[in-house]
């Protein structure tokens, strides 16, 4: 495997010159040839126009979508690019046909804003939304997901990398689960595209969506979905408009055939080629590079963590990845960010409102996330954990 020259991405990195950090889970620094890239664009609209911007580069634009497949193992029709993570899932989502009596498999490590979709469908169509249990070391129980399995179960929805921890589901396991029964699986890789090898095939599932931001580094504002061409006619988009369908008669219209019904006529096109960008670059480094990089730094970090006095890491697994989330006894986990951005480190936090059907049952009200990237380095993680403060209230740890 091919070492990353972490000099060489810290180079193209300008953000690492002015803080630590640690919140790639959020939106992670974009190397300089995507910013190049979406600068570019915006530029050459400033010059010629926006739609004539557009067309001159229309080769670099259909480039994201074979980019997009080669990352994820998929074609190039079975590509949407879209908003948002979230956009991508509810389309996909909401495209489903629904009736009194479904059944939704999910999990306890489920994001809130796919659980309060479930929550919403349920009550407008009288689906179940049924939670599967956790084995015992915090990840789906594959067996008792199998138990679960009726006619009845309409959708198989599950978070590869919730976004409150470092578990990583078994979504390949999970996928063999769907195939056998037939359901149909989405599986939303929002936290782990990016940051380790996401395969379509090899996972089985129907649906897969993610975003820009994070782990691929790319612009705010960019998302894609992944639709098999095995569901693909049977799902019809809740919103459609002149680019994801056609027009044929006064009273008829034809939806397009490849994934792009997901897709409406007005699109970012500088993030569009910035997202592009960001996956090349990903690709050139290795996704399998990217992993063992990322999952080197999160357990260093974490066992570092470990031998702080008051300090508990709350990820969960048996595969975990570059999300680490953890507490200081006598702490706010708002008050211990807050302390960490004025140090120039920068780190997010985890509320129950995020994630309730995990929190809950471990009586976890907040947790502080630090999630590292290829870029990171061993000193930046002996800054963070040097800055953080000591059980109890005091603020010194010397």
């Amino acid at each position: 495997m091919a070492l990353i020259d972490i000099e060489r991405v810290r180079q193209d990195t300008a953000g690492v010159s002015r803080v630590v950090h640690l919140n790639n889970a959020g939106a992670a620094l974009a190397p300089r040839p995507v910013v190049d890239a979406v600068v570019g664009h915006l530029r050459l609209e400033e010059q010629i126009g926006g739609y004539e911007a557009a067309a001159s580069k229309a080769e670099q634009i259909e480039h994201t979508y074979d980019a997009l497949a080669r990352l994820v193992g998929a074609g190039r029709d079975d590509i949407a690019v879209v908003e948002n993570a979230t956009r991508a899932w509810d389309m996909a989502f909401y495209s489903l046909p629904w009736a009194e009596g479904d059944r939704i498999l999910t999990a306890r490590a489920e994001y809130a804003s796919n659980a309060i979709a479930f929550l919403q469908t349920a009550r407008r169509h009288g689906v179940r939304v049924e939670v599967v249990p956790d084995d015992p070391h915090g990840q789906l129980d594959v067996e008792a997901l199998r138990a679960m399995i009726d006619k009845r179960v309409k959708l198989i929805a599950i978070t590869h990398v919730p976004t409150q921890g470092g578990l990583v589901n078994p979504a390949a396991e999970i996928g063999k689960v769907a195939r056998e029964a037939g359901i149909v699986y989405l599986l939303d890789a929002c936290q782990s595209v990016g940051q380790m090898p996401v395969d379509v095939g090899e996972i089985g599932c129907d649906l897969l969506t993610a975003t820009g931001r994070k782990f691929l580094r790319a612009p705010r504002g960019t998302g894609f979905l992944y639709c098999s061409p095995r569901i693909r006619e049977q799902l019809e988009p809740p919103f459609l408009d002149l680019h994801a369908a056609t027009w044929t008669s006064a009273d008829r219209y034809h939806v397009r055939a490849d994934a792009r019904r997901f897709e409406n006529w007005e699109t970012y096109y500088a993030g569009k080629i910035g997202l592009g960008t960001a996956v090349d670059y990903a690709l050139n480094l290795g996704l399998d590079a990217i992993e063992e990089r990322v999952t080197n730094l999160a357990t260093t970090l974490r066992a570092r963590l470990r031998t702080l006095p008051g300090a508990q890491v709350h990820d969960r697994g048996v595969r975990q990845c570059g999300i680490v989330t953890f507490t200081i006894e006598g702490h706010d986990s708002q008050d211990i960010a807050r302390a960490l951005q004025a140090q120039g480190i920068n780190v997010s936090v985890s509320i129950a409102d995020y994630a309730r059907w995990d929190f809950e049952p471990r009586s976890l009200t907040s947790v502080v996330r630090a999630s590292v990237h290829y870029y990171n380095t061993d000193t930046e993680i002996d800054q963070l954990v040097s800055a953080l403060p000591a059980p109890g209230g005091c603020s010194d740890r010397v």
